[in-house]
């Protein structure tokens, strides 16, 4: 890690290249292009993301604690790359497609209005997650832990309760074909 140390500053409409490898403590960023930049080794602690494009960025051993993220494109992000320690984000209004949480602890992590067309949810704990107003068309449930998580207003989602904890979730009338989904059977 660098010397590179910034607390409660704001960020707008720069570029991977704007921005030192360092620690971002308190910082919002807005309208910024990140997109195919490398984030790797760098630390965002109470951070907020806004309007930015993160698509494609590098994300080995990078710290996201308390980060906020709204109205982001962040396609094909390997979320599971980064520093696992204290991992705590939240995402609302953002684009996710191909983003992998693979394996990762992310308890209680709030997915708003976000597209998340064929994420990958493989083996990751989201005990209490919220998924509100989500489409998951093509994304991957396989031995994920989904106690307690909310998928009531969610859709497009396809997860085998026989493959996945889902002890306690909920979800919506209109979610139980995305249930059943394995069993290729008509609900009318």
């Amino acid at each position: 890690m660098s010397n590179n140390y910034q607390v409660s500053q704001s960020f707008q409409d720069i570029t991977i290249e704007d921005l030192p490898k360092g620690e971002y403590e308190d910082c919002s960023f807005k309208n910024c292009n990140f997109s195919e930049g490398n984030l790797s080794s760098y630390t965002f602690v109470e951070c907020e993301f806004i309007d930015c494009d993160l698509s494609n960025v590098k994300l080995n051993d990078c710290a996201f604690r308390e980060v906020a993220f709204k109205n982001c494109k962040m396609m094909g992000l390997q979320f599971d790359e980064c520093n696992s320690f204290s991992l705590d984000f939240n995402f609302q209004d953002c684009v996710l497609d191909y983003a992998t949480f693979y394996k990762l602890n992310i308890k209680k992590t709030r997915f708003i209005n976000c597209r998340m067309i064929e994420v990958d949810f493989t083996e990751t704990q989201l005990t209490e997650s919220v998924f509100s107003d989500c489409d998951l068309s093509g994304s991957v449930f396989d031995r994920t832990h989904l106690e307690k998580a909310d998928f009531r207003t969610a859709f497009n989602f396809n997860i085998n309760p026989e493959s996945n904890s889902i002890r306690k979730a909920k979800f919506s009338t209109n979610g139980l074909a995305g249930l059943l989904h394995k069993y290729n059977i008509i609900i009318d």
